[in-house]
């Protein structure tokens, strides 16, 4: 983040201009070389293995080096040849600054220097700051004493990162009682704690925009149902790992479908954080404990459900599929991964009850089952298709932080789990084994 609002003083400042300051930030992004890529390149991992830690660490919070070390990849004293060939971002930043200014390595140090004296930064804080350590960050823009404020904060910058785009900073934290918005999508989570965990945009909905269609895999072009559903499987996914993380510490909470907001005004006790995605705002909402209430009225997103296939076109495929999720992007990726492999996907529902109903009609030789939906969640129309068809073959979504549903569901009947996000070689392993009755 050093590089982001560094560069953001010195454009203030009219040290340099916006154009000199993009064109720093795109030469930037050509050096500074994955971990994965330059350990494939060394032959300390190959190809399978970097791809293993990448969809690891979409599924854990952990960095890149940290999995591929606890998994037996690589070593200690090979990832620091991996970090010492990776570079620093704060020194290719301040050598590419000289490079294309003309600005001396000194004119550079003291421009550092005033920086840091207006910014009120210790010397500590800017070496986190020139390290992008997130979780050494977050306390300079966040003064709270409340319990997991900033462990939800930590946690989405870092999502931002292995999802979005590591073109973005943040700002400081505002502690508000009341927020008026364009649009607003979260997600509550209830249990031993009450939080709200939010992303909103104001009439800048360029980064809303944006972190829905990385996320999505597909380009959102407009604020809408696809944008909505995006941003709350962004945060379902956040979600998740929040919860188990807790639960290490005996902390238990389960998570309600998100809900979308638009045009409206949030009040409570809680915290704003700005967010600038690529040089547009979008804020991170939280609240802990706190009677939080997101608005009056949710939006109703009407969704097209995919109605399947021809029993014809099943006749020939591996098996017939029926795919049960609230979120229409989740529905998309999983059929598209199920068909391009050759299995015929035949129906598709958004809640429970309509799975029940659509499981009768249909016989499908699978359901995958998300645990968290709207009207009746996984864990009922698990009870209600097995009474139905004790020989279904069910398989169960979920995301993380809901292991204690996921052994219920195991134990009632479902044959296995897959995780969010999606990890194509995890989805077709399962389905297949499954409709194999392995």
């Amino acid at each position: 983040m050093f590089t982001q609002l560094f560069g953001k003083y010195l454009t203030e400042k009219a040290v340099i201009k916006e154009d000199i300051y993009k064109k720093i930030l795109e030469k930037q992004k050509s050096v500074r070389v994955k971990l994965g890529t330059i350990a494939v390149a060394e032959g300390m991992l190959t190809t399978d293995e970097a791809e293993k830690i990448n969809e690891l660490q979409k599924k854990l919070d952990k960095r890149f080096g940290d999995i591929a070390i606890e998994q037996g990849f690589i070593t200690n004293e090979q990832m620091e040849e991996l970090l010492s060939k990776q570079g620093n971002a704060y020194l290719k930043f301040v050598e590419l600054l000289t490079e294309t200014t003309g600005l001396t390595a000194a004119d550079a140090e003291q421009l550092i220097k005033a920086y840091q004296k207006d910014s009120g930064y210790t010397d500590e804080e800017m070496e986190a700051l020139k390290s992008d350590d997130i979780d050494k960050l977050i306390p300079l823009f966040i003064f709270s004493t409340k319990p997991h404020i900033r462990e939800i904060a930590a946690l989405v910058s870092r999502n931002m990162t292995r999802f979005i785009s590591t073109d973005y900073y943040i700002d400081k934290a505002q502690h508000v009682k009341d927020y008026s918005y364009e649009h607003l999508t979260c997600q509550e989570l209830f249990g031993d704690d009450s939080v709200f965990i939010g992303i909103a945009a104001g009439r800048d909905e360029e980064s809303f925009l944006k972190t829905a269609s990385a996320f999505a895999r597909e380009e959102i072009s407009s604020v809408g149902g696809d944008a909505y559903d995006a941003i709350g499987e962004f945060i379902n996914v956040t979600s998740g790992l929040f919860c188990s993380e807790l639960s290490k510490k005996k902390i238990d909470l389960d998570m309600e479908p998100p809900v979308s907001f638009k045009k409206q005004t949030a009040r409570g006790n809680f915290y704003v954080i700005p967010v600038f995605l690529e040089g547009h705002r979008l804020d991170v909402v939280i609240s802990v404990n706190e009677g939080f209430v997101p608005g009056e009225t949710p939006e109703i997103m009407e969704m097209d459900i995919n109605t399947g296939v021809s029993e014809t076109n099943a006749e020939g495929s591996l098996g017939k599929v029926m795919i049960v999720d609230d979120s229409r992007m989740s529905r998309t990726i999983l059929r598209s991964v199920l068909e391009k492999a050759g299995y015929s996907v035949i129906r598709e529902a958004d809640n429970g009850e309509d799975a029940v109903a659509a499981f009768k009609e249909c016989r499908p030789d699978l359901v995958t089952l998300d645990i968290t939906m709207p009207k009746m969640d996984g864990l009922e129309a698990l009870a209600r298709i097995l009474a139905f068809d004790a020989d279904a073959k069910i398989i169960m979504i979920t995301a993380a932080g809901q292991q204690d549903k996921l052994i219920t569901a195991l134990k009632q009947g479902a044959k296995r789990f897959i995780n969010k996000p999606f990890d194509e070689e995890e989805v077709l392993k399962n389905v297949g084994d499954v409709i194999q009755g392995k």
